[in-house]
Parts: C-alpha cells; structure tokens; sequence
C-alpha cells in the first residue's frame, strides 16, 4: 500500500473568525465552548436561557460578555453571526426555526431534530432564507474522517462490501431523566444510534432498506437497536446502539481489498489500522486533542464555510441530515418507539 493520504482539516487557529451565540447552556455546550476556548481563534459572544441565573453562570465560567433571559433576546443581538443550538433535543427544532426567521445562521447539536420531517423543515427554512445551518454531527470534522474519505475517493480500500459501527454509553434508568422521556426525544437511538446511522451513511449513502429489532423502556423509548441496512448497491451496514451497556465504539469499513478497523471509539479523535493486500498501517490523531476538545473542529469549519459564503457543510450536508433521520424514524418504527 502507498503511504497513508495527508489529511487536509480546517485549521484549528488562522482562519476565519465568526462570533458566536449559544442557546442551551447545559453539559454539551459546556464540552463546546471550552473547546473553543481552548484550541481555536473563535470566540462566545453571547448565551442564553430561560434561566437568566443559569446564563449568567455560564457566561462567568465561560467569560461570555452577553448572557441573555430567553433565546428571543440572544436572537435579536445584532453582533451574533451564527448561533449553536445545543437544547434538548425537543427544543431542536423550535430554536432552529427561531434563529433561522431572526435570520442568523445555525449550528445545530445532534440530532438535527426528533424526526426526519422536522429536519426537512429546518433544511427548507435555512434554504429558503438564505442563511448556513449544518447539523453538528462533530465527528465528521475530525482529521480521521478526512482520511477515511481520501481512502474511500483514491480506491484504497476496493469496492466496499460492509460497514460496521457499535455504540453503547450505560444509563441508569430514571423514567424522570429527559433519556428516558419519549416526550422530549429520549431513547438510545437520538442520542447515540444517530452516530451508527451518520458512520453508515458517510461511507455508503441513503439506505433503501432498514431492518431493525431492539427493546424498549417502561416509558416505551429504546434502550436498545440492532439495525442492517442496505444502499442501492446491495452493501450492507451492521449496526448498535445500547443504553444498558458501555462498548468500545469501534467501528470498521471492509472493501474488496482493504480495510479499516478503529481501534478506539469512531465517535472521537481515534487511533485507526488500514489493511491492504497483507500490509497494515497504523495511524493516531497527533493533534493533541482528545475526547470532546474534538469539537473544536467543526466550529473551525463552520466559521470557514461562513467565510467562503457556503450554505450548508460540504461533509455533511442537510439532504444528508435528512437521510439519516429518515433511516432513524425507520429503526425506531419498527422497534416500536414511543
């Protein structure tokens, strides 16, 4: 096999800067904003919450210089370019549709929204007021997707034949916790099954068929997914999700003459071995970030894609978004979510 392909990521620092507003200040927009913070150029301008102790906090822990009661005021700030949604994932959808009209661009946390059809409104409303929106499926933006895409475009790995991807994260049970509310977007597949569906989907495209079987909770959300799909090519995806157990998060492409196997979570900045006709080779992230300081990467990006006057990601756009909830509503159809 010839040498590994260089991977060509956003620039954590010398780039772009855009100026940043946060709606939700809970644990993931914490991850974000000390990300941000700590690794790149781009900077919170502004927070809001309900709570205006809650913003306040936040924009002391995070020396945020405008903490806002209510999205309504945020969103009215002239000075905020592009806002990251980072709620609940019921409140998704709402806040998205709020920025969107207020006519900012949008960053928007994982899942894009509860269904697909929710998703397609927002992808319809950006599109329509000719603002960004891109969902914040982070781990797309890390310097191993970069090269797994430059293998898959140079023909490394042959013809792929079947992608797997595994993820659990054990939850206690607590049919007061919003994981185990059907009422607010809870379940495994929302919240951990989107990665499985978004790994499958970045290698082989919209899936034409979904199996799915998995169990339920007492409140009738999913604690776990077993999920094939099929692409029109006939190739395979074999996938998980579970909320009762803890699991590596390995994942793994296989092709008609190579491979690649991840050796730590795909979910993460990641240690990877390709394998080619009998040779193997062995690649880490060396940027030096690790775990959720990866989410770095995708504000990086957005602020670039804002510079080059983009409308939505080039990685992953939101007809892509869309897909993967489709496939999503599928899994839970079938399993018989609430």
């Amino acid at each position: 096999m010839r040498s590994l392909p260089t991977t060509t990521v956003t620039p954590l620092r010398g780039g772009p800067v855009a100026r940043w507003g946060v709606l939700g200040p809970g644990g993931i927009a914490e991850d974000w904003v000390s990300a941000l913070h700590r690794h790149t150029d781009q900077r919170v301008l502004a927070v809001a919450s309900r709570s205006a102790d809650r913003s306040r906090a936040f924009a002391v822990r995070h020396g945020i210089p405008r903490p806002y009661e209510g999205h309504e005021a945020l969103l009215q700030d002239p000075d905020v370019d592009v806002v990251y949604i980072a709620a609940p994932h019921a409140q998704h959808h709402p806040l998205a549709l709020a920025a969107i009209a207020a006519g900012k661009h949008v960053l928007i946390e994982k899942p894009l929204a509860l269904d697909a059809a929710q998703a397609a409104e927002i992808a319809d409303a950006a599109r329509s007021a000719g603002v960004f929106a891109m969902e914040a499926m982070w781990s797309r933006y890390l310097p191993q997707s970069q090269l797994i895409a430059r293998l898959l475009a140079e023909g490394e790995l042959g013809d792929v034949r079947l992608v797997t991807a595994h993820l659990g994260w054990r939850w206690r049970y607590d049919p007061a916790d919003r994981n185990f509310d059907p009422a607010v977007g809870g379940g495994v597949m929302l919240d951990a099954g989107v990665y499985s569906l978004w790994f499958a989907h970045s290698v082989l495209g919209a899936a034409t068929s979904v199996v799915a079987r998995g169990t339920l909770a007492p409140t009738g959300v999913e604690t776990e997914a077993v999920v094939l799909l099929e692409n029109a090519e006939g190739v395979h995806a074999a996938l998980s999700a579970s909320s009762t157990v803890t699991t590596p998060g390995l994942a793994a492409i296989h092709g008609s003459s190579g491979s690649v196997h991840f050796d730590t979570s795909f979910v993460f900045p990641a240690a990877l071995r390709i394998a080619r006709g009998g040779d193997e080779r062995r690649w880490r992230d060396e940027s030096g970030l690790v775990g959720r300081d990866g989410l770095a990467w995708q504000a990086t990006a957005v602020a670039t894609y804002l510079a080059e006057g983009r409308m939505q990601s080039p990685l992953h756009s939101l007809d892509d978004s869309v897909a993967v909830m489709r496939a999503l509503d599928e899994v839970r159809r079938q399993i018989g979510s609430r």
